[in-house]
């Protein structure tokens, strides 16, 4: 998975944050976060959906497999994060654990954004989260 993230992390800066790849186009973003153990800065590419000019909103599907991506535990540690977005570049962020109707309602927007989001839901007996990543500064 490691090779495979770091090809689209490749692809994304050589493209100017295009990823042609699986056709992911402009809906990616670089998600460096610290890790909850380790402390290292890591570096995720993830899809996300804009919620106005603010905030960018993430899932932990992690393809629907039974357990969290390594991403999510690191941001519940260490919310304070930064993303490198397609047409804004480096943006600092806080994450925000999604809860309730708030995180139904978003989830629904990445069903409908994609076919993909409804079958990991259905691969997993896990509620997958959703992270809100609100600008700051």
């Amino acid at each position: 998975m490691a090779d495979w993230n770091q090809q689209i992390i490749d692809e994304f800066r050589a493209n100017d944050g295009t990823v042609e790849t699986m056709g992911f186009g402009r809906s990616l973003v670089l998600l460096h976060h610290i890790g909850a153990r380790s402390g290292q800065d890591r570096v995720a590419p993830v899809a996300s959906l804009k919620e106005g000019d603010d905030v960018w909103l993430i899932a932990a599907s992690k393809g629907g497999a039974p357990e969290h991506p390594a991403w999510f535990h690191n941001l519940v540690a260490h919310p304070e994060a930064t993303i490198e977005d397609p047409d804004e570049g480096a943006v600092g962020v806080r994450a925000e654990v999604l809860e309730g109707e708030g995180r139904d309602r978003a989830w629904r927007r990445f069903e409908g954004w994609s076919e993909g989001f409804a079958s990991y839901q259905r691969k997993t007996d896990r509620v997958i989260p959703v992270v809100a990543l609100r600008r700051v500064g």
